[in-house]
């Protein structure tokens, strides 16, 4: 029988932040987490059943749901833009089942550890509520009953590659932007900021000549940064 791992956070080091999400079988979540970053771990388990221990085998007895355990480092990412991610490979709608996998252990769940977790949670859950038809089905709860699951389970992908995954782990790539951080300034402040050239191209969309652009003889790798707003 696994150890309970309820309250497994009080081991954590104090620059690391943990949450447990459920999202469908944990094998794909756990892949997908692993990959985005900032993420420090993620392991398998199983989270908010009615007992203290479980198995694989047992989960209609208990009511847990597969859920993963992500310590995540908060300099690098926020919890939010963690949830954000979490939000793009689960259909937040649908009510004990994701992908091809059905049954209430493969329901949704974000169990969190600290109280102050609540507060962005319920934030991020009300704006996806805006962008979905639909009630959300994501159950959010303070985290109970929490069992590591079975070590064939860990890693389950890394182990067998080409093994049964519902979501796309290639979403972890993807950049998610923090739009309060790139606001555009004024119109005032954008004429003082910028060089007559760059605010009619900005602002009044007019091209630039040929040869003329600072950067045009750049043949360096680099991004583009928006001059406006810094993104």
């Amino acid at each position: 029988m696994q150890a309970n791992e309820n309250m497994g956070s009080q081991h954590q080091k104090t620059d690391e932040r943990v949450i447990y999400l459920a999202g469908g079988c944990f094998w794909g979540l756990e892949a997908y987490m692993e990959r985005i970053y900032g993420v420090i771990d993620a392991s398998s388990g199983y989270a908010n059943g009615k007992t203290s221990s479980t198995n694989y085998e047992k989960l209609h007895e208990s009511d847990h749901a597969e859920s993963v355990k992500v310590v995540y480092d908060p300099k690098k990412i926020s919890l939010d833009k963690l949830l954000r991610y979490y939000f793009k490979v689960i259909d937040p709608v649908s009510v004990n089942k994701q992908g091809n996998d059905v049954g209430r252990q493969y329901r949704t769940g974000i169990y969190y550890v600290n109280s102050t977790d609540k507060e962005v949670i319920d934030h991020a859950l009300k704006a996806l509520q805006k962008e979905v038809k639909g009630k959300i089905a994501i159950e959010v709860e303070p985290l109970k009953n929490y069992v590591r699951a079975e070590e064939y389970h860990q890693d389950y992908l890394k182990k067998n590659p080409g093994g049964y995954c519902h979501i796309d782990l290639k979403k972890a790539d993807e950049v998610i932007v923090d739009d309060d951080k790139y606001t555009k300034p004024s119109d005032e402040v954008l004429k003082k900021k910028l060089t007559k050239l760059q605010y009619e191209v900005t602002q009044n969309k007019h091209t630039e000549k040929p040869f003329e652009n600072e950067y045009y003889n750049k043949e360096e790798e680099g991004i583009y940064v928006d001059i406006t707003t810094g993104e």
